[in-house]
């Protein structure tokens, strides 16, 4: 999908492609409760200690959700266009994010404010699957994520993320990563030199 001349319309209809079939009218509530913001590169879209109130759907460019452990950043998560991110644990308790969402290139996204979107989810049993498939996919991405730091190499770590994600792994700093991946930039850099060699 380009974001070239992209409409709240155009994003109301890439949603309901991607998790729910809508009338027109159901479309025209969507496109309502839609909020276009956009981000220079290095912004915080979620900053430590605000609450998050919305799902965001990004429609042009690249962010991570981290945390910060003894001092050190941790990567936990990062996605590009036609992804979602939020701060899941935020959003439903309605407390403070121990997490931020920073952009890591000027991005456009669109947010679906939570209030709105279960006012809407009541009356509605399409923007109500629409609200379940997101969820659904969040923690999906999740248990995916941890099941291979668990258990699996970091060969087979860095693999995985070439196979599903080939424009992260070009587009974000390798620092960024070797956080997301578990592993010391030294590790990554070994990992991606052993990998092409094997090409």
């Amino acid at each position: 999908m380009t974001t070239i001349g992209l409409t709240t319309r155009d994003v109301a209809r890439e949603l309901a492609r991607r998790y729910s079939t809508m009338t027109h009218d159901e479309l025209d509530v969507l496109e309502s409760i839609l909020v276009p913001m956009k981000f220079q590169k290095g912004e915080i879209i979620l900053k430590e200690g605000d609450v998050c109130d919305a799902i965001y759907w990004i429609t042009k460019g690249l962010v991570r959700q981290f945390y910060y452990k003894n001092g050190k950043e941790l990567t936990e998560y990062m996605t590009t266009e036609n992804n979602i991110v939020m701060s899941i644990e935020s959003l439903f308790r309605e407390e403070p994010s121990r997490q931020q969402i920073q952009a890591l290139e000027p991005t456009t996204l669109y947010a679906l404010p939570k209030s709105q979107l279960e006012r809407e989810a009541v009356r509605n049993v399409n923007i109500q699957m629409l609200y379940r498939k997101i969820l659904e996919e969040s923690l999906i991405i999740s248990q995916v994520h941890a099941d291979m730091l668990r258990f699996e190499s970091a060969q087979e770590r860095y693999a995985k993320l070439v196979k599903r994600s080939p424009q992260l792994v070009l587009r974000a700093p390798l620092v960024y990563i070797a956080s997301y991946l578990q592993m010391t930039p030294e590790t990554l850099s070994r990992v991606r030199t052993s990998a092409l060699l094997e090409e």
